[in-house]
């Protein structure tokens, strides 16, 4: 691809995509890409539904989950902006299918689907400091996966260090900043130290809070978990 391309692409991008409004170290920003509107969506939630707040498949969608021995719990999706509920969507990112794309900028996260959509994801990322932009393979994911701070994590955070690799790193549960599916990240063979994974702190999907990767409520990564191709692609857009 050329250039002119990637530009062209990226354009697209910035037109469709923004007005729609974690835990590792390795995550840091760059100057956000300007947005200006929002995705045209493929099969939106009824709308005189989502002004009550509620609606049958919503609460399908983010209602309580038994997953893994854990009772995953509802998310009260009616706090959240519609914007970020999981939803699918004409492609605006011109990848080809089974490619995930992160837009850091517009708070979302794509999978690319053959026939011109894309399952979109409403995420939440890393403060100034804490992102990684580029493009790499998803090379293993995990269910339920154990948490081990890096050790630069560990010295701002000295409270961490009980779950240092030494001491086996955080067992999986409700509590541990993975959530319910992590999905990791190399570039030439090596680990970015980049995750996409679940989290149930939902308020924050839609915002630049965490101290670390992409995260997703807990029912869309065990979704989007489902859905990702083994070796998927996967491009980090600032």
């Amino acid at each position: 691809m050329n250039s002119n391309t990637s530009y062209s692409r990226r354009g697209v991008l910035s037109l469709l995509a923004a007005g729609a409004a974690s835990t590792l170290a390795g995550c840091a920003s760059s100057s956000p890409r300007p947005f200006s509107a929002t995705p045209v969506a493929f099969a939106p939630p009824p709308q005189q539904q989502l002004r009550a707040g509620r609606s049958p498949e919503l609460d399908a969608m983010y209602g309580s989950v038994v997953d893994g021995g854990f009772v995953i719990p509802a998310v009260p999706y009616w706090q959240i902006n519609p914007r970020y509920y999981r939803q699918q969507v004409v492609d605006p990112t011109g990848e080809r299918p089974g490619t995930v794309v992160v837009d850091t900028a517009s708070r979302f996260l794509y999978l690319v689907e053959p026939g011109g959509t894309a399952m979109r994801y409403g995420v939440g990322i890393g403060r100034e400091g804490f992102s990684w932009e580029g493009e790499g393979v998803i090379q293993w994911r995990r269910k339920w996966p154990t948490w081990t701070p890096p050790a630069e994590m560990i010295a701002r955070q000295p409270q961490l260090a009980k779950y240092s690799a030494d001491n086996g790193g955080q067992p999986p549960g409700l509590d541990n900043p993975l959530g319910a599916r992590a999905l990791y990240i190399f570039q030439g063979g090596e680990d970015t130290l980049y995750r996409l994974h679940g989290s149930p702190e939902w308020s924050s999907i839609g915002k630049a809070v965490s101290s670390g990767c992409v995260r997703l409520m807990n029912q869309d990564v065990i979704d989007l978990y489902e859905r990702v191709p083994e070796k998927a692609r996967i491009v980090v857009w600032q």
